[in-house]
């Protein structure tokens, strides 16, 4: 497919999906907010020209819509995936008519692979300074309340300090100084595994930064693979060819030969620096803490080099469509990874980890449980917040019939699970203690149990300010804010378990009922603002070790003390924005 960042720019302006901007524009904020206003309308990638500060055009909302991700791709690797696991029965074990049958997606698996080029065949050779200025490049700053300009689709490179297996991850990036970064490897990610190595070993840890290249390596580089599956052989799988990489005498990694930009270093081990706040995909800043340093030395790139870069926020930003492809592509293969999983999602809307649902096998009492903690024992599927599973065959990504399937057949007393103590996915500040929180895990198996209330017939709450239902079975109450009215769910509970509110399976309590009436919004206020330990509240007892739930359940879904504040412009950038739109020139 595309084996560089500008053979696809190419192939956006044929298709009339990119549009240059001439007027110069901000990096800090301005560039940002215009990032947002177009994705909200669907619209194309943009090519700022002209940014203020550098010399090097900003390319962003290269993936913001379903179809440039498919132009990115194309459609055989999905297409293979299918094919590869629809025949996976026929070739076990293997018989050479079989082979001959399936030999076209199996051709294409052969192609994939890694080749050394030529250093003249290299463009990011192009230029090599070992004089480093950082501050050259068109970082953004994407909200008020960043700690400073972040690199926001940064491709980072590690090796294993022993093994020498590699990985290539999406790790923010935010810039120091002129040769200084901070490094955000969060927990359960493979670069974090390789500085942990590093760090034991007393030794400093080689890292590359890419910018640019083939868009399946941002793809690649995001995707929630399995360990066994290098990143930079995904890659080659989605372009359809080998990946060429190339050899410099002043750093041990090689270097992706396309990119647009090669930033060479290291990661000392045992040095940390403050790091953030950033305005990150849960839609919330995630706050300051200290993370390891890049220090770096050399930075190739090409003579024109284009600086490639994202917004991220609440839903849906450019990640949102990022992540379905890749749950699209990469679904068929749960079946074969994790058998009786029958079909897995993960929802953007949530920022992936808090919620995640899957259709099960129930073959025999509580087989479903097992499945469960398979799931959640799989990669970064570990840091699932809340997991539902039915074995309803369904389509995953209908959320509100999901959750009106599941609420029809479930019982608290067996079918909800909450694991204190857990690890928590670091953006993720509802446990209350970074990296810290629980899981719940929520069954609605078999035939309906009860028929769902679809109506609210009457009936007033104290401290609720309105209440309507999300979904036959799941009732929202608008409340006072936690701050004012902590104890209130405590208060509520009593009376959902009267008329008109006993027949509700499950209620949420909720700061902004209008928003939490659209899917979308509910996914989003919803689940990043409860911690299944914390924030569950139910009438229960203890019973053989075991704590049992009485329904209905109740979600207290409010913005808590402690947690960062929602991402939301500023009013000068608003109003600059507003009053130069038509110098951008985006929607003619």
């Amino acid at each position: 497919m595309h084996t560089n960042l500008r053979h696809f720019i190419e192939t956006l302006r044929r298709e009339s999906q990119i549009v240059e901007i001439e007027t110069e524009v901000d990096p800090y904020l301005e560039l940002a907010e215009i990032h947002r206003r177009v994705i909200a309308e669907e619209g194309p990638a943009l090519l700022f020209k002209r940014v203020k500060g550098s010399s090097f055009p900003v390319v962003t909302n290269l993936f913001g819509t379903r179809r440039r991700v498919d132009l990115a791709i194309g459609p055989k690797p999905e297409e293979t995936v299918q094919r590869a696991v629809s025949a996976l029965h026929r070739l076990l074990p293997p018989k050479p008519s079989v082979l001959w049958q399936e030999k076209d997606w199996m051709l294409s698996l052969v192609k994939s692979g890694l080749r050394t080029v030529n250093q003249k065949h290299a463009p990011v050779l192009e230029i090599q300074e070992r004089s480093v200025d950082l501050t050259r490049l068109p970082v953004l700053t994407s909200w008020p309340e960043d700690g400073g300009p972040f690199v926001t689709l940064p491709l980072v490179y590690t090796e294993h300090p022993v093994t020498r297996e590699h990985n290539l991850g999406m790790y923010r990036i935010q810039i120091y100084g002129p040769n200084q970064t901070g490094i955000h490897w969060q927990i359960h990610k493979g670069g974090g595994f390789h500085y942990y190595e590093a760090e034991r070993l007393e030794q400093d840890l080689p890292t590359t930064l890419f910018l640019g290249g083939p868009p399946a390596l941002i793809l690649s580089a995001i995707a929630p693979l399995p360990e066994m599956l290098p990143e930079l052989i995904f890659t080659s799988f989605l372009m359809g060819e080998k990946l060429s990489r190339v050899k410099v005498p002043t750093h041990p990694h090689a270097l992706i030969a396309e990119a647009e930009f090669a930033i060479c270093g290291t990661v000392p081990a045992n040095t940390r620096k403050p790091e953030g706040p950033f305005g990150d995909h849960y839609g919330y800043y995630s706050l300051t803490h200290d993370f390891p340093v890049f220090n770096v030395h050399t930075v190739y790139r090409r003579r024109d080099a284009i600086y490639p870069a994202t917004v991220v926020g609440k839903p849906r930003q450019e990640d949102y469509f990022i992540g379905e492809y890749l749950q699209s592509l990469l679904s068929p293969m749960f079946p074969v990874v994790m058998t009786g999983v029958k079909a897995l999602w993960t929802y953007a809307e949530t920022g992936f980890h808090a919620l995640a649902a899957a259709i099960v096998r129930e073959s025999y009492h509580r087989e479903a449980l097992a499945h469960a903690f398979r799931i959640l024992g799989e990669g970064q599927l570990t840091l699932t917040k809340f997991l539902i599973l039915t074995d309803v065959q369904l389509d995953l990504q209908d959320f509100k019939t999901l959750l009106e399937t599941v609420l029809a057949r479930f019982e608290p007393e067996s079918d909800l699970l909450i694991l204190n103590e857990t690890s928590m996915d670091t953006l993720d500040y509802t446990g209350r203690r970074l990296n810290h929180g629980s899981k719940a895990i929520m069954l609605g198996l078999g035939t309906p149990k009860r028929d769902l209330p679809h109506h609210i017939e009457g009936g007033s709450l104290p401290g609720i300010n309105g209440i309507k239902p999300f979904c036959a079975g799941c009732l929202l109450l608008e409340a006072h804010s936690f701050a004012k009215a902590p104890e209130l769910a405590n208060d509520v509970l009593s009376y959902l378990q009267a008329k008109p509110f006993q027949d509700w399976p499950l209620a949420i309590l909720v700061d902004d009922l209008a928003l939490a009436l659209d899917p979308t919004g509910f996914l989003w206020q919803v689940f990043t603002r409860f911690d299944p330990a914390h924030d569950i509240y139910a009438a229960t007892e203890m019973r053989l070790h075991q704590l049992v739930y009485h329904g209905p359940i109740l979600i207290d879904a409010r913005m808590k003390p402690g947690y960062p504040g929602e991402v939301l412009p500023d009013a000068t950038t608003v109003n600059l924005v507003d009053q130069r739109w038509k110098e951008y020139g985006i929607f003619r």
